[in-house]
């Protein structure tokens, strides 16, 4: 039997980037033709871990957070529109977008790892926020979320006011930070290497070829 290799994704759904980077690793993988020697686990990571329960305007937020003017943030939201028809993913920015918590995400993401069905609800979130104008902070929107891929959803809401659960999201959160994750996507090959940053798909491919190699 072929040793997988293991990839940590470590990312936030509200990070433009971070679907961007799984879209190009999903295709390095694909023309590969190693999906069946992937083994991928999502990992979490909180952009705004103290974003209160009404979020922040995405102008606001980008300004005061990365010092970017309302010109900069347009220029930017345009060249993700783009990279994301490129891989198939819809971005659809709009005026008055928010920034929201994602606590609540991220927990509904450890719990959908029990069933093997992480990566779906992953990216029906990431579509939910970015392609949807929905608010994934919002407990209503994370049932349709829920519902859409299967998920016992009354199961999975129960994690949500457990704070044993809460508290194991947010210490997995600090593992990562004390590896040295301060950015999102960072990929981790076998928990021995990583590259963050949405890398072009020829970078992945090469890693994955050298460590498929071994």
């Amino acid at each position: 039997m072929m040793n997988k290799i293991k990839l940590d994704i470590i990312s936030d759904v509200v990070c433009p980037w971070c679907i961007i980077g799984y879209k190009r690793l999903e295709k390095a993988i694909s023309e590969l033709g190693t999906q069946d020697r992937v083994e991928l686990e999502w990992q979490p990571f909180e952009l705004n871990p103290n974003m209160p329960s009404e979020g922040e305007d995405v102008e606001a937020h980008r300004a005061h957070k990365y010092g970017m003017t309302k010109e900069d943030g347009k220029k930017s939201q345009a060249n993700m529109t783009e990279l994301g028809a490129e891989l198939g993913f819809k971005f659809d920015f709009f005026e008055n977008m928010r920034i929201v918590n994602t606590r609540e995400a991220h927990i509904l993401l450890d719990y959908a790892k029990e069933s093997g069905k992480q990566t779906e609800l992953k990216l029906h979130l990431f579509e939910a926020f970015f392609s949807q104008r929905k608010n994934i902070s919002k407990r209503e929107i994370l049932k349709e979320v829920l519902y859409s891929v299967g998920l016992n959803v009354d199961e999975a809401l129960l994690r949500l006011d457990d704070d044993d659960v809460r508290e194991q999201v947010i210490t997995q959160e600090k593992y990562w930070q004390g590896l040295g994750v301060s950015s999102v996507p960072t990929i981790v090959f076998n928990r021995s290497s990583a590259i963050n940053g949405a890398q072009p798909v020829e970078v992945y491919k090469q890693i994955l070829t050298e460590l498929i190699e071994q």
